[in-house]
Parts: structure tokens; C-alpha cells; sequence
């Protein structure tokens, strides 16, 4: 599945993933490969990336938005920390 990243100013992740893990607002939850239709709202937390080598990639957000469909996954977040 396709996963970007982008904050108000930057893009910050655009790749191909096997796992994407997100702070929702009721607690993390993670997306794989044929997740059903989503959208949500994010808390401040670690946004953790998995790409198809099994590389992990880590964000730490203050809020944001996550939307699945047909394993596309847009996360529009502020307050991005490497």
C-alpha cells in the first residue's frame, strides 16, 4: 500500500509500506494491507512506518487526520517531529 505524509508546509513521507501505526484520538491503532475505509482523527503521538525492506520510519505529531481507501493512506498532520 501507498502511504504520504504531509504537513501544512512539506511533504514528508511518500512510499510504499507493509504497516503504518497511528495515535487516534482513543488510542494507537494500526493500518495493513486491504484495511477497510477509514477516516479519522489523530492525537499527539508516534506515527511509525514500515516499508516493504522492513524499515521503520517514526514521526512525532500533535494532531492530524488519517484517510484509507483502497490502500491509499493520506495522513495530514501538524507539528512533525523526526
Amino acid at each position: 500500500m501507498n502511504v504520504i505524509v504531509l504537513t501544512p508546509e512539506k511533504e514528508i513521507y511518500n512510499g510504499k509500506v507493509t504497516s503504518v501505526k497511528v495515535p487516534g484520538l482513543d488510542g494507537s491503532f494500526e493500518i495493513l494491507q486491504n484495511h477497510a475505509p477509514i477516516v479519522a482523527a489523530l492525537g499527539e503521538g508516534e506515527i511509525r512506518i514500515v516499508d516493504k525492506s522492513g524499515s521503520k520510519k517514526t514521526f512525532m505529531v500533535k494532531k492530524g487526520f488519517i484517510e484509507v481507501l483502497k490502500n491509499e493512506v493520506s495522513l495530514l498532520v501538524q507539528g512533525v517531529k523526526e
